[in-house]
């Protein structure tokens, strides 16, 4: 997957392709190693309650002079062998988790460049995932959630959030350069803490509030001689980041007992998806119509770009975009609030990193003193949370 992102990239510059590779290969490394921490707190249970019944198995059949002996033996085997299985496959998810959203935000911003249809491509990215998870669903590899209109009304606010999520980014990702759209993204937590203050009630420690000052100054730094700086690039960023709060806020809100049957991580994801999709379509086909989109198709045909590349960059944006959320659910499920947010964090310098070799994107000084102090007040925030609250 990393070999063929760089080679799909044709980043500029001399050795640029060697120093994509090398990015992705290091970015998988360093998110496989966020999988192995001293202890990994939500896959323990698990494996102790496989220790528990095997022990208890030696215990019924083992004669009574040896129980105790061979009790031990078995509980430390599986323990070393079912925290080493645990390991590599929380491992595996982060690494797959990189490597996805770099997938992603490259292909989906070069089929951006070519078609600058923000609405409709953010449209076909939703409906990837769907015939992916029917087919699941369909055949019985994975449990087909149950859901009453009730759970239906209670999803649909946080689909809306995750919507706008969506479209936010994509939008902000056609008007300007990838790395300022994720800049700007690392404010989220000021919009989330602001909005948790006045929807829940909701109040941090002073420490935790303060974590916030550089992730503002850092961002208005990096805006403020940012070469590609846009409005309209600046405004769909924050419109993602704001739904991404809300989509959390109203979760806790409505969603505190669980919603539904067999709605595990991966099923709430799919589930959203197709009610996001279900509300955008429409609205997509009213603000870029087909005659619209047709004209792009034409344009981008006209200067040298085949159909068939476009389906291929829509389809494979698509792609790594359910692919890299879907994982992303799996991998920071599995994980300490810690190991959380130092994933995010070096998550988001990866992507930047990535989109600046990628795209030869040029940045002012001062927006790599501003971005850095963003991102990095962004993992103090995380950390400041939940230490203190």
């Amino acid at each position: 997957i990393a070999a063929q992102i760089a080679l799909d990239c044709e980043p500029s510059g001399p050795g640029a392709a060697a120093m994509m590779k090398l990015l992705l290969i290091a970015s998988a490394a360093s998110a496989w190693s966020l999988g192995v921490p001293k202890g990994l707190p939500k896959l323990n249970n698990r494996a102790l309650q496989s220790t528990q019944q095997r022990q208890q198995q030696v215990v019924a059949s083992a004669p009574t002079s040896t129980t105790a002996l061979k009790a031990t033996e078995v509980t430390g085997g599986a323990k070393a062998e079912d925290g080493l299985m645990e390991t590599l496959k929380t491992g595996s998810f982060f690494a797959l988790w990189y490597l996805f959203n770099i997938g992603y935000n490259i292909y989906n911003k070069k089929a951006l460049n070519v078609l600058p249809m923000p609405w409709t491509l953010a449209t076909l990215q939703l409906f990837a995932g769907i015939p992916y998870v029917l087919l699941l669903w369909s055949t019985g590899a994975r449990k087909t959630p149950k859901l009453t209109q009730d759970n239906l009304k209670t999803l649909f606010p946080v689909a809306c959030g995750h919507l706008g999520t969506h479209i936010g980014a994509v939008i902000s990702l056609g008007a300007g350069a990838v790395s300022f759209t994720h800049i700007v993204k690392a404010s989220e937590p000021v919009v989330s803490a602001a909005l948790s203050a006045v929807m829940l009630g909701a109040f941090y420690s002073p420490i935790t509030y303060l974590t916030l000052l550089p992730i503002v100054g850092g961002v208005a730094l990096a805006s403020l001689k940012e070469l590609s700086f846009t409005w309209l690039g600046f405004g769909a960023a924050m419109l993602s980041n704001v739904s991404s709060a809300l989509r959390g806020i109203l979760a806790k809100k409505t969603m505190g007992g669980g919603v539904g049957e067999n709605m595990n991580e991966t099923n709430l994801y799919a589930v959203m998806t197709i009610m996001a999709f279900a509300v955008l379509l429409p609205v997509s086909l009213l603000v870029e119509t087909p005659k619209a989109v047709g004209a792009a198709i034409n344009t981008a045909v006209a200067a040298g770009t085949s159909k068939k590349d476009l389906a291929i960059l829509s389809a494979l944006s698509g792609a790594y975009y359910y692919l890299y959320n879907e994982v992303a659910f799996l991998a920071l499920g599995r994980v300490n609030p810690v190991t959380h947010a130092v994933g995010n964090t070096i998550k988001r310098v990866v992507i930047i990193i990535a989109s600046v070799i990628a795209f030869n994107t040029p940045i002012s000084r001062l927006g790599v003193i501003g971005s850095s102090i963003a991102i990095t007040g962004t993992l103090l925030y995380s950390l400041a949370k939940n230490k203190y609250g």
